[in-house]
């Protein structure tokens, strides 16, 4: 899928699980905790994508999310992609095929996910309110790259840092401190899972297994059959999946903090009336 498309994903699942924690666990969360843990998320579900580059001298090229912060974020995805490729050739099998990038290897599985949340707990955990605030600079900056693309690609690299620093800002002034924020890592690897399972419904899938064999090859794409695959791009995508992930979203948002409103959406209240 698509930069934006992942980002609202991450956001939807993020605010549904918020929404279902409350409901059925009775797990209330503030509207700002609410609001982080889905910036978050949706930041999160475009890391993975951290392994495609582009041209790093002419700013220009690589997914959503290596533009997000102009040259230095690009430099990253270069760094990124080419280790996930050392670490494709390393680990490959006889089987695997033969590759010259590093695009949907490493970043796209499990253990990358696990390792980014895990590391974003522990960093919060160690350094506290302050750590906090970098990783809602990262992950306000990624959000609102694929959240409001064309705003951002209009707006240029440094309009979208300066937002993101503000939000980053706000965060600070605004929670608690002495708290590791645990949530935070929860945040950041349900987002990379996110963006695993939504690549595995178009073309080429991911290595999800990986590190574990499957059959003769060590890099096994796994994802569904060609035939019913969302077209990256196309209308399946940009036209329902984002409606989706959209309305997902608002009536999470409605359920938590304003369930009078959902009155008006329910379907006995029409047959009734």
């Amino acid at each position: 899928m698509m930069g934006p498309s992942h980002a609202l994903s991450g956001a939807a699942v993020w605010l549904a699980g918020s929404w279902a924690l409350d409901h059925f666990a009775g797990y209330g969360q503030s509207p700002l905790a609410v609001a982080v843990g889905a910036t978050v998320c949706a930041g999160a579900a475009l890391l993975p994508d951290l392994d495609l580059s582009g041209k790093v001298t002419r700013n220009q090229g690589g997914a959503t999310v290596a533009r997000t912060f102009g040259v230095l974020s690009l430099f990253v995805a270069e760094v990124i992609e080419k280790v996930s490729l050392g670490i494709y050739l390393a680990t490959r099998t006889s089987k695997d095929p033969r590759r010259t990038y590093g695009h949907r290897t490493f970043t796209h599985t499990l253990p990358f996910a696990a390792l980014l949340g895990w590391g974003t707990t522990a960093l919060c955990a160690h350094v506290g309110k302050w750590a906090v605030v970098g990783v809602m600079f990262v992950m306000a900056g990624l959000a609102l790259r694929g959240l409001f693309d064309e705003w951002a690609e209009r707006a240029g690299w440094l309009i979208v840092t300066i937002t993101a620093a503000a939000i980053a800002w706000f965060t600070a002034a605004h929670l608690p401190g002495g708290r590791g924020y645990p949530m935070l890592g929860t945040a950041v690897g349900v987002g990379c899972v996110v963006h695993l399972f939504g690549d595995m419904i178009t073309r080429n899938g991911v290595p999800l297994f990986w590190p574990v064999p499957v059959g003769r090859r060590m890099w096994r794409m796994v994802g569904v059959p060609d035939g019913i695959a969302v077209r990256t791009g196309g209308r399946g995508e940009t036209l329902v999946l984002r409606t989706v992930f959209t309305a997902v979203s608002v009536l999470a948002v409605l359920g938590m903090f304003a369930p009078h409103a959902l009155t008006y959406v329910d379907p006995e209240r029409w047959t009734q009336g």
